[in-house]
């Protein structure tokens, strides 16, 4: 006869994971066993490490509790496609927070899918039309998985690349790590055919295809670690090496006429977190009502476009020390949408 333990199992752990007491007549009417079997198979479950307790008398039953690590779950089909349409969601947008430890869990999970919650989750995805946020690049989150995939693996990737020129070419990597920065994901991976170090803007990534070659990660430069010393910690502080040294660096000096817990609600964090300050030379440019205010003095090398734009989009008045480039834009962009709100109709 077939052993149909495991089986049972499952199906007993997935009702336990619902938040609510279960009573053992219950599971025992669910499961279509006796309730010495329900206790045999809950005395299982605790030996696996899943943290099931019991309360006793006529109204006691059985239901999970929170252990001191996190056991597998087992997820119905609407619960495991629900899961993969936010972690696509999340990841393809660079949302902040959503970093590669999420990435991964979507890698993870929908290597496990089978085909037909697949093409569920495909359908729920495509048919769903995201509302742009204007500041960050839209990303396929399969490119995502099948590069977080293939770090985790140490597998060798091959894909389409597209400069910031438009110049298309191949390249085959070894991938290191996935870097989020808020609002845009990088690849960190070593370049085979250029042999050395590159980052990849994954918006700009198209065909990535997993070789199945394998290989042994190299430390990054300046760095003692590999895969198993460090990774995620050497990756960012490579990556901020390399984008220091591609963008120059502004040095911001702003004042807002808000508070400050107004300001850090509307700005970007990798811009800094100001101060509550008075008004540049004591006096509060925002006039006598606008209360107090905060000042911004910090270091970036995002552009001077994407700049402008997040300071205008605090919705406040604010006034800008510096740099001098970043006042000249913000003149020349004022000019513009005033010329723009004063055409002719």
């Amino acid at each position: 006869m077939t052993d149909t333990t495991p089986a049972r199992l499952l199906k007993l752990l997935s009702l336990l994971q619902t938040p609510r007491e279960w009573p053992g007549g219950e599971l025992a009417e669910r499961l279509d066993v006796t309730p010495r079997t329900i206790r045999r198979d809950i005395d299982r479950l605790r030996e696996l490490g899943y943290p099931v307790e019991a309360s006793r008398g006529s109204a006691g039953g059985y239901r999970l509790v929170a252990g001191a690590a996190l056991p597998p779950l087992v997820l119905d089909d609407e619960e495991a496609v629900a899961i993969a349409v936010g972690l696509r969601a999340g990841a393809g947008h660079a949302i902040e927070g959503v970093d590669e430890a999420s990435v991964r869990a979507l890698a993870k999970l929908e290597q496990v899918l089978p085909a037909r919650l697949r093409h569920r989750v495909s359908s729920l995805q495509n048919a769903t039309v995201p509302l742009a946020r204007g500041d960050g690049s839209t990303i396929d989150p399969r490119t995502l998985t099948t590069l977080a995939s293939a770090a985790t693996g140490q597998e060798r990737l091959r894909f389409a690349y597209r400069s910031r020129e438009g110049t298309e070419t191949r390249r085959q990597v070894e991938p290191y790590r996935l870097v989020s920065t808020g609002r845009r994901w990088y690849l960190v991976a070593y370049d085979l055919l250029r042999e050395d170090w590159r980052t990849f803007r994954v918006d700009r990534v198209s065909e990535p295809f997993a070789t199945g070659a394998r290989f042994t990660p190299r430390p990054l430069p300046g760095e003692s670690g590999g895969a198993d010393g460090g990774g995620a910690e050497d990756a960012a502080r490579y990556f901020a090496r390399s984008m220091a040294g591609r963008q120059p660096e502004l040095r911001l000096d702003v004042w807002f006429a808000a508070p400050t817990e107004f300001v850090v609600a509307r700005l970007p964090p990798t811009l800094g977190v100001p101060e509550p300050v008075p008004g540049p030379d004591g006096e509060n440019p925002g006039g006598e009502d606008s209360g107090n205010g905060c000042r911004l003095r910090s270091s970036c090398t995002d552009s001077l476009e994407w700049v402008a734009l997040r300071l205008a989009l605090v919705d406040c008045e604010f006034t800008v020390q510096g740099p001098p480039e970043l006042v000249e834009h913000l003149e020349r962009l004022g000019a513009r949408l005033t010329r723009a709100a004063g055409a002719p109709r």
